[in-house]
């Protein structure tokens, strides 16, 4: 929260009653004022100091008003600009709110009124100054690997910052090629295992009779083929992190020993005559709904519960919308340092069909994609023909002529159902900071306590 004391005040009035009047009462709050009736006497301050906010009064007898006020926001952009007049006309507001202004009030006004308009602007101006920090710290790849810093994405390193010290199972789920074994291992590196092993074994790319072996290890002579001792994963990774991929692939069999294994810590490899005691953290993880599965009854239910202690749900990249043009942007600068291509940017309609796209293959295509554009292509800049036919077709430009859209994807959901959405990944994304998700959002916190008040009496707004 802003302190009054620290805040200096240019103060542009014309007249000279409500002049005095604002100033005497703005400096009983706390405020350093410096008053002026000119704008060239405003823009000789502006010169000398950055103010914490102006109150421009419209229009002044030797400038345009407006002239000011972008000049002032050219100077100073995130410097808050109130504009009082006694023009009431609906195009003088819109010049004034295009141009920049926080705030427009027709006098006559209080100066009470002015000054919780002018309180508003500044907490408003520094929320906004707080939220573009934390997003540039988040935009640094807050945890090893990731990039991106979306509302979907800020929940997924919340779950992971806040679960990482723990030994607890977590169950991460996800389309493919959204990132559940990047999150895996970003949890094993952000947690006190780091230093000793990650093993990660796909379950669903192991033949059923050799996945047991491939878990707990064998003896020699235990089967045919088997000619000398072989430790498992689970061996492997005492100490660490065990990342079981496509769970949900594991034969019933095998799922009551992983049940056992879960409980005890011990497994007996497959021939041996006793167990072995572990220490492994396990993260599971699958591209199918695991309670599906349950009830179909091709995953033990009392290992699901077992294994989802905590939950971590990859977002796809079609709800990353604005992490989409940064992953391109690694993803070309890293291909083009390896083969040595000079590429640095996509061509407009590039990143205009790279934000419509549907991306069905998430984060795996894109990277794809680009992968084989650096490879065929040289240049500086990525252009639409350089891109799969097969991308186009799946993402044709808009055109005026068409006199119904077609929907972005099969399936739309009512438009209060993807706000309420939002709001609630933001108020995750910000630990319920209902200030800060409204800067997220680009809203007002009086509209997100307002919904809230609405969701929690049951009504839909």
């Amino acid at each position: 929260m802003f302190q009054p004391s620290t805040q200096t005040i240019l103060l542009i009035e014309n007249q000279a009653a409500p002049k005095h009047a604002f100033e005497g009462y703005l400096r009983g709050e706390g405020y350093d004022v410096i008053a002026e009736n000119t704008g060239n006497e405003a823009l000789s301050c502006l010169r000398q100091f950055r103010p914490s906010a102006l109150i421009l009064d419209l229009p002044l007898p030797d400038i345009d008003g407006l002239d000011l006020l972008r000049q002032s926001r050219a100077a100073y952009p995130q410097v808050p600009v109130i504009v009082v007049t006694d023009d009431a006309s609906p195009q003088t507001a819109v010049d004034a709110m295009s141009n920049g202004a926080a705030d427009f009030i027709l006098k006559p006004v209080s100066s009470e009124r002015l000054a919780v308009t002018l309180r508003n602007a500044l907490e408003r101006d520094a929320l906004e100054r707080e939220i573009v920090e934390w997003r540039q710290t988040l935009g640094q790849s807050p945890l090893p690997g990731f990039i991106g810093h979306s509302p979907a994405m800020l929940a997924v390193y919340r779950v992971i910052d806040s679960v990482a010290a723990s030994k607890a199972s977590v169950f991460i789920t996800g389309e493919s090629g959204t990132g559940k074994q990047l999150a895996a291992l970003a949890l094993h590196q952000t947690s006190p295992r780091r230093e000793k092993p990650f093993v990660a074994i796909d379950c669903g790319g192991i033949p059923s009779d050799l996945l047991e072996s491939t878990l707990f290890g064998h003896v020699k002579g235990a089967f045919t083929g088997a000619v000398s001792d072989h430790d498992g994963a689970a061996k492997k990774a005492d100490g660490g992190t065990l990342f079981l991929n496509e769970v949900c692939e594991l034969p019933l069999g095998l799922q009551i020993k992983l049940l056992r294994f879960l409980q005890t810590g011990e497994f007996t490899p497959i021939g041996g005559s006793s167990s072995e005691v572990v220490d492994v953290r396990i993260i599971a993880a699958t591209v199918r709904n695991p309670r599906t599965e349950v009830s179909a009854g091709n995953f033990r239910e009392d290992l699901y519960y077992r294994l989802h202690v905590v939950p971590l749900d990859m977002p796809p990249l079609r709800e990353r919308e604005d992490d989409i043009l940064l992953l391109a942007e690694h993803f070309l600068l890293k291909f083009g340092a390896a083969d040595n291509k000079a590429f640095t940017a996509l061509a407009p309609e590039v990143s205009s069909l790279f934000r419509r796209h549907d991306w069905p293959g998430n984060v795996r295509q894109l990277e794809n994609i680009l992968h084989a554009v650096v490879a065929l292509h040289d240049g500086t800049t990525v252009t639409e023909d350089m891109l799969p036919r097969d991308l186009h077709a799946a993402c044709p430009a808009p055109s005026a002529s068409v006199a119904e859209p077609q929907p972005r994807r099969a399936a739309i959901r009512p438009l209060w159902e993807v706000e309420k959405s939002a709001i609630l990944q933001a108020l995750e994304a910000t630990s319920q900071d209902v200030n800060k998700a409204a800067a997220l959002l680009e809203v007002s916190p009086s509209t997100l306590y307002r919904k809230l008040q609405a969701w929690k009496s049951g009504a839909i707004t």
